[in-house]
């Protein structure tokens, strides 16, 4: 317990502070500190002339635009495998490897670019707004330049590298904006936000594919670029700071985070789920098809693992702010998708048994990101580590959705059965996820293992 000393210092810091927080020691062993409940953080939302934090009218409407951003500027980009069948049944483009590469670059610097943007965000952030109404335009700019592209490299400069770029410079400011909001109930935020991008992939893909075989893709992006300039423009003015200029300027990251391990541990944990999480949304609809389904049986399969994706990634956010252990949950997301992947999928040969894969490993697979605040609160409660330490989780993340084409490539030409597990064609892919998934909740366990204690039996 803290003694009246050091509340005094506490409440002076808290007044100073941004992001108001106390680490409170609640007597567990010193090794779980960090990994569970063994710390308590206490916050200020009443500091004068600053709107509360984790309600009020202020911080939900910014939270609800956020959620609409997400929705729709991220959500288009993970449809883009809507595009790539479109572009490869074009003449102009058909049999092209690079394809893929377009909606792979979008993505991608939007997960790798994180780790860049953070600390720039966090030393500039007087100037976030304005970073959002310079991103924002980009990626409209893109879509716009991309209905005007003959070629595939220019298709992947505009919608591509173009949309990325102004993606990365309008999202995180928004995300650092959430931060100053939402502290005691942040996992319930974040699950909420992540799951805009679940409640997206039910009903973009759709319409964008209605739109493209009757309009063609240059039609079908202005029209995608005017619907987010209504959608989205008008909100923009809701994206407002809870800081003052003056409390934001002078901060700078604190990066003493990298030397604990339990920052690795969920690090490692992060990149095996990335390197097995993208399978089963790229492969089950093709997979569908192949053990005797109708095509229109792998897109409903998809809207099932979306639909189950926004009720798993909001469950996992608020049961994380809870008193349930964010190692607990971590273990149980990963291992859940895990077995899922390699029974129901990998054994599947009718609808009955892959609609409820669909179902259990959107909730629990997609329920993983949902986790990465707290993830990042039971590293350090330091209001300058969150948003590097967020940026170095999606990168972790991004790492897998970039391998996933290469990896499916060669592990494609390893099945060369037509039969039997997995239907024989796509037996490595399963395997190989299921494995990622499963070392990704084990490897948490980590967290509980003393090296020097367990050396000292040895040595």
């Amino acid at each position: 317990m803290a003694t009246q000393a050091q509340r005094s210092a506490d409440r002076e810091h808290l007044e100073q502070s941004p992001i108001s927080l106390v680490n409170i020691s609640t007597g567990h062993g010193q090794q779980h500190d960090d990994a569970e409940a063994g710390t308590r953080t206490v916050f200020s939302d009443q500091t004068p002339g600053l709107p509360a934090v984790d309600r009020g009218y202020a911080a939900w409407r910014l939270l609800l635009a956020a959620f609409v951003f997400e929705a729709l500027l991220w959500g288009f980009p993970l449809s883009f495998g809507v595009f790539q069948e479109y572009y490869s049944s074009l003449p102009e483009f058909q049999n092209n490897p690079y394809i893929s590469a377009i909606g792979t670059t979008a993505s991608g610097i939007s997960y790798l670019g994180a780790p860049l943007v953070t600390p720039l965000i966090r030393r500039w952030a007087p100037y976030r707004v304005h970073m959002i109404w310079f991103g924002w335009p980009l990626c409209i700019l893109g879509l716009v330049a991309g209905s005007f592209a003959n070629e595939l490299g220019t298709l992947l400069l505009t919608q591509g590298v173009l949309y990325g770029v102004g993606f990365i410079i309008f999202y995180y400011p928004i995300l650092s904006m959430v931060d100053e909001f939402w502290i005691r109930r942040r996992g319930m935020a974040y699950g909420f936000l992540c799951s805009a991008s679940g409640a997206s992939g039910a009903v973009t893909p759709v319409i964008v594919q209605i739109l493209l075989r009757k309009y063609g893709y240059k039609t079908t992006l202005r029209s995608v670029a005017l619907a987010l300039v209504v959608l989205t423009g008008p909100l923009i003015p809701f994206l407002k700071p809870r800081l003052q200029q003056q409390q934001t300027a002078s901060l700078r990251t604190d990066w003493s985070f990298l030397k604990k391990r339990l920052f690795w541990t969920y690090s490692i944990s992060n990149i095996l789920m990335g390197l097995g999480y993208f399978f089963p949304a790229v492969f089950l609809p093709s997979y569908a098809t192949l053990i005797g389904l109708q095509g229109s049986r792998g897109a409903l399969l998809l809207t099932l693992m979306s639909v189950a994706q926004v009720a798993g990634q909001f469950s996992f956010g608020y049961m994380s702010d809870k008193k349930v252990p964010v190692n607990a949950l971590i273990s149980v997301a990963s291992l859940v998708a895990a077995v899922v992947t390699l029974t129901m999928w990998g054994l599947g040969r009718t609808m009955l048994p892959l609609a409820f894969f669909a179902v259990l490993y959107g909730f629990f697979g997609a329920g993983y990101t949902a986790m990465w605040a707290r993830m990042v609160t039971a590293v350090s409660e330091e209001p300058s580590a969150s948003q590097a330490m967020f940026g170095l989780f999606c990168a972790g993340k991004g790492i897998g959705n970039i391998l996933t084409s290469p990896i499916s490539a060669g592990l494609l030409r390893w099945s060369t059965q037509s039969s039997g597990y997995a239907s024989g064609t796509y037996r490595a892919i399963v395997i190989f996820s299921g494995v990622c998934l499963f070392l990704s909740a084990i490897s948490v366990s980590a967290v509980y293992v003393r090296p020097k204690a367990y050396l000292g039996r040895f040595f």
